[in-house]
């Protein structure tokens, strides 16, 4: 696998990955190679016509330890996209200015670039000082002027000459200094390898390469592919970092990821390796224009740049500054991601984004853009978790830390948002919904007073609809979304046990219990009237002979029709069986008793017998237990306990 002298090392927090940037000509490669000793350009056209096509690799370590790998990207505006590619995953860029070129037009695109994907960290190299000697002074003001209000304003400008060596001993200096500068890495975080190439190698299968910039790779993982034609998930077969052999990959490195199971023609630039679960996977967007053309200059069908990935998107302008961006292929993405955008065909940098948004409202009412964009407006970069909750009602916190969101422990949490759970709720919305829970349930219970409660189905299923709400209503202003009394959001759907833990809470609240599938007030009994006498016998019978079914003519005469007997059943005091047999609940548990002693198979007359009932009993009761999957019924006379 390339990119890994061969043997093993373990990657260490001390690795750093940087990207060229800079017009086409102006000594990048050149550099990168009299810094580390390898040629970074890999084809032979790269080779024979001295310009670099696409993304370089090459690596060093620096006398303090540090370990550098190097991205070096094209500088042709042809090969733009390319360029984006390598810059867009790196923590910090290498900007080069030929001292005998000066300042050029592709330089301006690479600024604009860097500007765009909001990399703060950084150096400007002047290269070919040999060349141009008394012109240094002059490309170190125009750099400086070409730099000021960016990212790199305050970058140092070391002069070099890679082919004599004058300037690479500072030049070695500075990276020193700014790899030390340069944040942290988190190793604990979460992965999210954009891939910027696949390949076969024989014998070892498919390996992916990228820039690791946060999370921990390490043999055996299982982790999530997803890309243009591809979602699934595989395993890592074996790494790679600086042409070493390694168990785990830390951040920042470059890696090489051997996978099993995947052919290299599925995988492609712009996919990415993930963390399993642990993204939203959105085509849907809010965005916030970073630098660049105002979004609402006219402009709609776009590219847009992230990572490694080159997706074509629109937009949807809410105001110059906020929009909506639609990608043509889902991508996982979180709050505070960087994207650049270009028009298709266009060598220039049209605008740069900020993701504000990836779970965004739906727009389907008139204004709702206008509303959106005021919203945006007022939101800080890392996110508003009122106005997040405030707009579901209620939003799993491990939700919401996917979307990128910094969410506070509970004793941070801002008012009016309470932890409930796994959930976080917006205060007024779970108080409506603990009013809501309460009124259903009191009115269900005047209405068919001999009910032993309110199905929970029937609450949950009364808290998600209601005519005035919208789960999702789009665009207000961060006061709209936390104040609206009559657009109250409706109860999350699912059924899993996260939403049972937030509906138990609900009802708990609204002093209710739930027994037995039934919502109702604490010491609730179903009020049977004058069908209790008639239940209270037959239970009394059947208690002393479990299959004596009482007949229809024994029902009628305790006053038992079919109402009274399924008000008694959704009461729990009696369980119903095909062909109008009534048992006790407790009845099919006491045959399956009996019958796991018989041989096996055995027969419906076995069973009856057994049983000490009839054949009117019996057969229902054996249709009952095989619909529990209690028994198996094996032909049309012969049955088997399922053990």
């Amino acid at each position: 696998m390339p990119e890994t002298p061969h043997g093993s090392a373990h990657a260490t927090p001390g690795t750093f990955v940087i990207a060229t940037a800079g017009h086409v000509d102006h000594g990048k490669s050149t550099l990168v190679s009299a810094l580390t000793g390898m040629e970074p350009d890999r084809w032979a056209e790269e080779k024979k016509r001295g310009l670099t096509i696409d993304l370089g690799f090459a690596w060093t370590t620096l006398p303090s330890g540090r370990e550098l790998a190097f991205v070096d990207v094209p500088g042709h505006e042809k090969f733009l996209a390319n360029m984006l590619a390598g810059l867009g995953p790196a923590p910090i860029a290498c900007f080069v200015i030929a001292a005998d070129k000066g300042w050029q037009a592709q330089s301006s695109d690479h600024r604009d670039a860097i500007n765009a994907l909001g990399i703060t960290h950084g150096l400007v190299v002047i290269t070919r000082a040999d060349l141009a000697p008394d012109s240094l002074e002059t490309t170190q003001a125009q750099v400086s002027a070409q730099l000021r209000g960016t990212p790199l304003e305050a970058a140092p400008i070391v002069t070099v000459s890679a082919t004599t060596g004058e300037g690479l001993p500072e030049l070695i200096s500075v990276l020193d200094e700014v790899t030390a500068s340069a944040e942290p890495p988190t190793t604990s975080g979460r992965v999210r390898l954009w891939v910027d190439r696949a390949f076969t190698i024989k014998g070892a299968g498919t390996v992916i390469t990228g820039t690791l910039t946060s999370g921990t790779l390490t043999t055996g993982d299982s982790v999530e592919l997803r890309g243009e034609a591809i979602a699934r998930t595989v395993g890592v077969r074996g790494l790679q970092s600086r042409n070493s052999t390694t168990t785990e990959v830390v951040p920042q490195a470059r890696v090489a990821v051997n996978l099993r199971d995947v052919p290299a023609d599925d995988l492609h630039r712009g996919d990415a390796l993930l963390t399993s679960g642990a993204w939203p996977i959105v085509d849907t967007i809010d965005v916030r224009r970073s630098m660049g053309e105002a979004l609402d200059s006219g402009i709609h069908e776009l590219m847009a740049h992230i990572g490694t990935a080159a997706v074509p998107a629109r937009l949807r302008d809410f105001d110059a500054d906020h929009a909506r961006l639609t990608l043509d292929r889902p991508l996982p993405l979180q709050v505070g991601d960087r994207i650049v955008l270009r028009a298709p065909g266009s060598r220039n940098v049209f605008a740069g984004l900020l993701v504000l948004d990836v779970d965004p409202p739906e727009l389907s009412r008139r204004g709702d853009g206008a509303r959106r964009g005021r919203e945006l407006a007022e939101r800080p970069i890392a996110g508003d978790i009122l106005v997040e909750v405030a707009r579901r009602g209620a939003v799993e916190r491990s939700d919401l830390t996917r979307f990128g969101l910094q969410v506070p422990e509970d004793d941070g949490l801002p008012a009016d948002v309470e932890s409930v759970g796994g959930w976080l709720v917006h205060s007024p919305t779970l108080t409506a919904w603990v009013e809501e829970a309460k009124s259903l349930v009191s009115r269900e219970l005047a209405a068919t007073p001999m009910a032993a409660g309110v199905p929970v189905k029937a609450v949950a299923e009364a808290l998600r609809r209601s005519p005035n709400t919208s789960r999702r209503h789009g665009g207000e202003t961060r006061r709209d979304a936390v104040s609206k009394a009559n657009d109250q959001p409706t109860l999350p759907e699912g059924t899993g046990t996260a939403n049972r833990a937030l509906l138990d809470a609900i009802i708990s609240r609204a002093g209710l219990e739930a027994v037995d599938g039934m919502v109702r007030p604490p010491g609730h009994t179903s009020r049977l009237g004058a069908a209790e006498a008639g239940t209270a016998e037959i239970e009394r019978r059947l208690a002393a002979d479990p299959f004596a079914a009482p007949e229809a003519d024994d029902l009628r005469e305790l006053g038992l029709g079919a109402r009274e007997l399924a008000v008694a059943a959704k009461a729990g005091r009696i369980l119903r069986l095909g062909a109008g047999i009534i048992v006790a609940p407790r009845t099919p548990a006491q045959a399956m008793r009996i019958l796991a002693g018989l041989d096996r198979p055995f027969t419906t007359s076995q069973a009856r017998q057994a049983l000490g009932t009839t054949r009117r009993v019996v057969i229902p009761l054996l249709e009952h237990l095989d619909g529990r999957g209690w028994t198996r019924r094996l032909d049309t006379t012969h049955r088997e306990v399922v053990r």
